[in-house]
């Protein structure tokens, strides 16, 4: 049985993951082309982001839980994924504090989207975009963290744990994918104000990827350090349910700009 704890920081992990400057210019820049051809997809461009996401990274995890028994990671895999991970959540986080700082109109900053291939990437049908999920969820990163969560899972309870897992990510991930879309689509229903709103919502979001980049990543070292901050249930709710609640409460304001635009 996973312990409660470990689900709230696969739901963190899914929400960070979810707000990824790749994940946010590549839906934010779909949102704005279907707008004007497929206005009612719009709004859930990254709902079905993430579920092409969500499918690679269950393949993985799950895959990788069917096959331990037959095939076991040397045990120097695990630190040097974590290394790695470590090292792009710092290089994610840095980026976009720069960019923040340095930029009147900050746009947010990945490394993924030159993967997706260019034709892929301007198509607004719907099974481009989760196809294009599905690519994001299959690159480095990703896919050795679904691969070591997978392997985990199985030592916890085998592929079920591994299947949990992966769903709870995956909530996460497409909680803070599907309000992206759904901020950004009805933000330019608005009309005159939107690009304005726009920007300050991205900004937004780009402070919170830096926090939670940076936070994750700080958590990670110590873990690789032996310091791992021991957090309760509790403890974990309470931070999942605040990042959560962040991202809501943006969705909100949004909204709220959104009608005083109107009735302006």
């Amino acid at each position: 049985m996973m312990a409660l704890s470990a689900l709230w920081l696969m739901f963190l992990l899914g929400l960070r993951h979810g707000l990824d400057p790749d994940h946010v210019a590549v839906i934010d820049n779909i949102v704005f082309r279907a707008a004007e051809v497929r206005p009612r997809l719009a709004l859930w461009v990254g709902t079905l982001f993430a579920f092409g996401h969500s499918l690679s990274v269950a393949v993985v995890a799950i895959g990788v839980s069917l096959a331990a028994d037959a095939f076991a990671l040397p045990a120097w895999t695990a630190p040097l994924i974590d290394v790695a991970v470590i090292f792009l959540l710092l290089v994610v986080g840095t980026l976009n504090l720069h960019a923040l700082l340095t930029q009147a109109r900050y746009t947010p900053v990945g490394w993924r989207s030159g993967l997706v291939p260019k034709r892929l990437r301007n198509s607004t049908h719907p099974l481009a975009v989760v196809a294009i999920g599905a690519i994001f969820g299959l690159v480095f990163d990703t896919a050795t963290q679904a691969a070591a969560w997978g392997a985990a899972a199985t030592a916890e309870g085998g592929t079920m744990a591994a299947l949990v897992i992966a769903a709870t990510f995956a909530i996460g991930m497409m909680l803070a994918d599907t309000l992206d879309s759904q901020i950004v689509g009805r933000l330019l229903r608005t009309g005159g104000r939107s690009t304005a709103t726009v920007r300050r919502y991205r900004r937004a979001v780009g402070w919170l990827v830096v926090a939670l980049s940076f936070g994750t990543a700080g958590y990670a070292m110590a873990a690789l350090a032996g310091l791992e901050i021991p957090l309760s249930d509790a403890a974990c709710t309470a931070i999942g349910g605040a990042s959560a609640a962040t991202i809501i409460l943006l969705l909100l304001a949004s909204r709220c700009r959104a009608g005083s635009g109107k009735r302006a």
